[in-house]
């Protein structure tokens, strides 16, 4: 898969990210007034916007469909890894059991306080609404023992108790999505007491009550809207007209601003007609401006989707050292959220992928296949490492071992060397390689290692994970 802006805007025939569009005078009227541009113009407009804003928008849905079931501000704990049936979610995770929340900073700060994990590795990262990792508390950064902090929204002033240490979060909505590591199913245990000391609380219950009120059960949600909770957010935001959708994102940016960089975007949101906090209508508009905006906003998802699906792959494995925070780089931005929203910084982990052998062929459970690692280059980290095993649905595999993901926690057996084999493959291999098997379906799959907390040389490139070698 390649991610990069270059692709996407190639991508969007009706050039999503035409500068003429992001620099270009600013009208003070919406597109419809005598000095509107043409609508071949407005429809390259809509699309850049839509791009833009699409992150944004997906991240509202996500955050409404599971505070319909997690309250804002609650940790909503994983308590097992999941298994071959589980296909909510692609590219699961076997290494980490996940503590999320979505906070909402528009009222008032929102304490988040951790236990010591005497020296287990943790994370914490918070992505802002646009899908930026602003803070990445945990085990790499702020270390292992016990810490308080207080998210404040970009509006808030005020003072903080003694002891607790301040996260400025750059918008009103932040999702926190903690990982544990979790060392297989017999660690389980271990971890969940963890989990249950992972707490949250406005800040002012914390001040009027103290730490212990942070244990208490969350409130039991108000009514509300009807949210559907069964269609994935993905498919909700694609079933949006342009109308909804642009309305949408005016109603999200008073409480989640636009970065100062994004001040060209700002300029092209105006000129698209899109007031932070009013509806937007199409109906205002001459019939073909409103079939310009649709087909800019359809030709715009369209290329993200394009963009996600179709990048190009050799035998390397795909590897992006640059995600997790985007700047400017709208179009990557945008696929990385359709892809998965959630994406930590390199610091934090990389993730390797391949779905092709070492001669540049598909993987698939009819052949047998190695990675090898030479002696003294195993994954470079300071946490650990896995390699996952997916089908071409981005599942597990279900297999006599229930081994979805294999690496440096398990009884690997090593050669006289000192060097590592991986074993990949369909079929039981002999017993003295069973230990290093991981189980693979009878048709197509592809790998992915995790590296958590990857050290210099895998963040500058200087180590190349192996390519994958068929064996027969």
């Amino acid at each position: 898969m390649s991610i990069s802006l270059r692709q996407i805007a190639s991508a969007l025939a009706l050039g999503l990210l035409l500068s003429a569009c992001a620099t270009g005078p600013q009208a003070p009227a919406a597109p419809q007034s005598a000095a509107a541009p043409s609508d071949a113009a407005i429809k390259g407009l809509s699309a850049q916007v839509f791009a833009y804003a699409y992150p944004l928008v997906l991240m509202d849905v996500t955050r409404e469909v599971m505070t319909a079931r997690v309250p804002p501000n609650t940790f909503g704990h994983k308590r097992s890894f999941p298994d071959a049936g589980f296909s909510a979610v692609v590219s699961p995770n076997a290494d980490t059991l996940y503590s999320t929340a979505w906070l909402d900073l528009s009222a008032e700060p929102v304490i988040l306080s951790l236990p010591d994990t005497h020296g287990r590795y943790y994370l914490m990262p918070m992505m802002d609404a646009w899908t930026n990792v602003f803070a990445s508390p945990g085990k790499r950064t702020t270390g292992t023992r016990k810490a308080v902090f207080a998210v404040t929204g970009p509006k808030w002033t005020g003072t903080l108790p003694p002891g607790v240490r301040e996260i400025r979060a750059p918008t009103d909505m932040v999702w926190l999505l903690g990982r544990t590591q979790t060392n297989g199913k017999q660690d389980y245990a271990a971890v969940r007491r963890l989990q249950d000391q992972y707490r949250l609380l406005p800040l002012s219950a914390w001040l009027r009550d103290g730490a212990a009120r942070a244990a208490a059960a969350p409130a039991s949600l108000p009514a509300a809207a009807v949210v559907d909770v069964e269609t994935p957010p993905v498919e909700q935001v694609a079933a949006m007209d342009a109308q909804a959708f642009f309305t949408r994102f005016a109603a999200l940016l008073p409480a989640n601003p636009p970065a100062a960089d994004d001040a060209g975007m700002v300029a092209s949101i105006r000129r698209l007609g899109i007031v932070p906090g009013a509806p937007f209508s199409v109906t205002a508009l001459e019939p073909s401006t409103a079939r310009a905006v649709q087909e800019g906003a359809t030709a715009a998802l369209a290329g993200i989707v394009a963009a996600a699906r179709h990048g190009g792959q050799g035998a390397e494995w795909t590897m992006h050292r640059d995600l997790g925070n985007y700047g400017t780089a709208y179009g990557k931005r945008a696929v990385v959220a359709w892809v998965g929203l959630g994406a930590n910084l390199p610091a934090d982990a990389l993730y390797p992928g391949t779905r092709v052998d070492a001669a540049g062929q598909p993987l698939s459970g009819a052949h047998r296949y190695v990675v090898h690692f030479a002696k003294g280059q195993l994954p470079p980290t300071d946490a650990f490492w896995s390699l996952t095993l997916y089908n071409d649905k981005q599942a597990f595999v279900a297999n006599p071992l229930g081994r979805y993901a294999i690496g440096d926690r398990d009884r690997l057996k090593y050669n006289r060397d000192g060097s590592l084999d991986i074993h990949i493959q369909n079929s039981r291999p002999p017993a003295k390689q069973a230990a290093n098997w991981l189980p693979a379906p009878p048709d197509a799959f592809n790998l992915m290692l995790r590296v958590y907390w990857p050290r210099k040389a895998m963040l500058d490139g200087t180590w190349m994970t192996p390519l994958v070698e068929r064996l027969d």
